[in-house]
């Protein structure tokens, strides 16, 4: 759209509205054609379309995906020598340009994508580490159930993740909630629509949309870090199988407004101490941060909003920047965030699997669980930090080893509001360019654990 041309409200909302109803408007399965058990099993219109497609190319998918970790391992490498068809390409130099650590975990992640792809086993032995990275519940799960899903999600989602992002929504949003989620959680209130695309749909597209912001220059690095690691909410959908899994299907009312209410406090309590305090409010692109206080000329905060939106489609250049734009954002969750993901996610879940690291790890939780009286302490403590790995295994290991009710509820509530786990939102934080390391991450995993902890336990004593 060119500069001069007054943009009319239709070009604001037509588009704005679309990516609500594909990125935030829950619908059942049932209605798109779903049969079976999950047809009534809620969704939203970007999953439907992803999990269309991969059922039509879904033998095709994890050959996919080791094409896409492959290239990024050799342009990564490469990339490092600085050839000038990389370096005079803006797109190339920003998916393939990286640190030396960082093009070689992209290096191991299509080590071990091969040696899943291929089922390598390590001779006869079956506890050998080949073994153990490629097996089915390790390195195989990575690449079947979550690679083949995320490939899927990030080629749709960052396709049309510019609905919500080059039109005026996030700026729109950002002028009417501002007073709300600055003093609560120190961030803008553009971040309210990153927190209720990832509560609806999925974490993953959440990180997505945060790191689009963070790079464009609109989130700060402590602002990008706060909400990456605070409002990257799990979805509705996987809490339920979390419940499931545990068998307390019938609590599930209170189970999930106990981890609504987890997460309020987490994303009040998180921002204000180390390590999110101390990250700098710079930014990676400066002069593009919207300012927050409402101009004398403006009536109201709605007002001011409809200008912000109507000024950043007046920007907008057209179909052909709606489809830049896109085909960025996909390429660079392929090429930079499925490399960590299998290079980190079959290491994680082989020490959670196969070692006692994580139990270890979990004693210094058994006074505290003691002290809140929790039953089968001993057990609960072994699931307090393997959820750093993989959400689903603290689920896991309570439905296989406790008997108590109340014990089961508390794991499956800590293991949804912990967060940050390595085999998916954790990885994609990583992968990114967002400002937070693998220490950081662990310190806020760390933190989000302790408070859970104080507040599910009092209320699972109500309960039980």
């Amino acid at each position: 759209m060119s500069n001069n041309s007054k943009p009319s409200k239709a070009s604001f909302l037509l588009p704005s509205v679309i990516g609500i109803i594909l990125f935030m408007i829950p619908v059942q399965k049932a209605f798109f054609g779903g049969k079976g058990e999950d047809a009534h099993d809620w969704t939203i219109i970007v999953k439907i379309l992803a999990d269309f497609i991969s059922g039509i190319i879904g033998d095709f998918l994890p050959m996919l995906c080791v094409i896409i970790v492959t290239i990024s391992a050799f342009m990564s490498v490469l990339a490092l020598v600085k050839p000038k068809f990389i370096t005079e390409s803006k797109l190339l130099k920003e998916i393939f340009e990286t640190t030396p650590v960082w093009a070689a975990v992209r290096v191991v992640g299509c080590v071990f994508i091969w040696l899943i792809y291929l089922q390598v086993q390590a001779g006869e032995e079956q506890t050998g580490f080949i073994h153990m990275i490629t097996e089915a519940d390790g390195g195989g799960f990575i690449l079947s159930d979550l690679l083949t899903v995320l490939v899927i999600i990030f080629a749709i989602a960052g396709l049309l993740l510019p609905l919500l992002l080059d039109f005026g929504l996030l700026e729109f949003v950002g002028a009417l909630l501002t007073k709300l989620m600055r003093p609560l959680f120190k961030i803008p209130g553009r971040a309210a629509v990153d927190c209720f695309t990832s509560w609806i749909g999925d974490g993953t597209l959440g990180v997505m949309l945060t790191c689009n912001q963070y790079e464009g220059g609109y989130y700060s690095a402590r602002e990008a870090s706060v909400i990456a690691t605070t409002f990257s909410a799990v979805s509705i959908t996987f809490s339920i199988v979390v419940l499931a899994q545990v068998g307390l299907m019938e609590y599930f009312g209170v189970y999930y407004l106990l981890i609504c209410s987890i997460g309020v406090v987490c994303a009040i309590i998180c921002p204000r101490i180390p390590p999110l305090s101390m990250k700098k409010d710079t930014y990676l692109v400066e002069g593009r941060a919207i300012p927050e206080d409402i101009p004398s000329e403006f009536n109201s905060s709605f007002e001011y909003g409809m200008h912000l939106a109507l000024k950043r489609v007046a920007e907008h250049k057209g179909v052909g920047e709606f489809l830049r734009n896109g085909i960025k954002n996909a390429a660079g969750m392929w090429f930079g965030v499925l490399p960590v993901v299998i290079a980190i996610g079959p290491v994680a879940l082989l020490l959670a699997n196969h070692t006692e690291v994580f139990s270890i790890l979990g004693k210094p939780f058994l006074p505290l669980l003691n002290m809140l009286q929790v039953p089968e302490a001993a057990e609960a403590s072994k699931t307090m930090i393997v959820g750093f790995t993989d959400m689903f295994t603290p689920s896991v290991i309570a439905a296989a080893n406790i008997t108590s009710p109340m014990t089961k509820f508390i794991i499956a509530v800590i293991s949804v509001t912990q967060l940050i786990y390595l085999s998916e939102v954790g990885g994609l934080i990583l992968g990114s360019k967002l400002p937070v390391n693998f220490l950081d991450l662990f310190v806020i995993f760390l933190e989000r654990t302790i408070i859970s902890l104080l507040i599910v336990c009092p209320v699972a004593h109500l309960i039980f």
